[in-house]
């Protein structure tokens, strides 16, 4: 259902216009003149009454007639509408859903804890109130849900570093996680401001086990790293050797190598060796 503005005047006029007839109503009755008219007015004064209601700042009241939704008021202040409706108040206000710590598979079937938090705010009342039972459970209930999706998707750490990853990649998971959170709430009429993730970790029957193998894929990585820039070193070694005029046969390069390679990639220093006599 779309939001509509409700038809409604200001609150104090409408109580001016109210006193006058109630006044209208007692000097016709005092009078005599004209007790029946005098009674009306005094009925119409206490009917029109029940459409005095407060908007508050950042809150929309909605109006239903008779099961007829007439619209909704969102300026705040003393307004009268019409009379005899039932107001529902529907916040519009900024509000956090923190969701529960959930345990759930990543795309690789390892079991991990995650939660999240949810920034959102109600646009649209009519939807909020008409189109889903209970707005703000329907949020949380399709917060975890999307959380769940989301963590399915994609595995906990990607030791490929290909792809995205819940560990490695924040902002994206982050984003994705927002955009399916809008498809989900757009019909109760609710905006996702923001959605983070707030815990994330592997499940406790296989932490420790994959804690091992992120240490092992660390060092790995890191001996991959040393051993790439230690060829680029010893080959501009060797080309600068080349460029100031010394010649080197196929067994010195190799020894070189051998020897550059040693010093650069061991883990302890390199001890130097004096050669006083030739390779040969």
């Amino acid at each position: 259902m779309t939001e509509k503005r409700a038809w409604a005047i200001d609150g104090f006029l409408g109580l001016l216009l109210l006193v006058a007839l109630f006044l209208g109503g007692v000097y016709c009755i005092g009078k005599a003149e004209n007790p029946l008219l005098g009674i009306l007015l005094i009925l119409l004064a206490a009917i029109g009454a029940s459409g005095i209601f407060i908007v508050q700042p950042n809150q929309a009241v909605v109006l239903i007639f008779f099961g007829h939704y007439l619209g909704s008021v969102r300026k705040s202040g003393l307004w009268l509408g019409i009379p005899l409706t039932v107001r529902r108040k529907v916040s519009l206000k900024v509000r956090n859903f923190n969701s529960k710590r959930l345990k759930v598979n990543d795309v690789q079937g390892n079991p991990i804890e995650i939660a999240a938090v949810v920034v959102f705010k109600v646009v649209e009342s009519a939807k909020a109130m008409f189109d889903v039972d209970n707005y703000e459970q329907f949020v949380e209930i399709q917060s975890e849900t999307a959380l769940r999706y989301v963590a399915s998707r994609y595995p906990y750490d990607n030791f490929d570093e290909e792809g995205y990853s819940l560990r490695g990649n924040p902002e994206e998971i982050a984003g994705e996680l927002a955009r399916e959170l809008q498809a989900r709430l757009e019909v109760a009429g609710v905006e996702v401001l923001e959605a983070r993730l707030t815990h994330l970790a592997y499940a406790t029957e296989i932490a420790n086990a994959m804690l091992q193998r992120q240490q092992a894929s660390a060092i790995v990585s890191a001996r991959q790293r040393i051993v790439e820039g230690a060829v680029g070193m010893v080959q501009m070694a060797i080309e600068e050797l080349q460029r100031e005029g010394f010649e080197l046969d196929e067994e010195r390069k190799a020894a070189m190598i051998n020897n550059l390679m040693v010093a650069i990639v061991s883990e302890r220093s390199a001890q130097p060796v004096i050669n006083s006599g030739s390779i040969y």
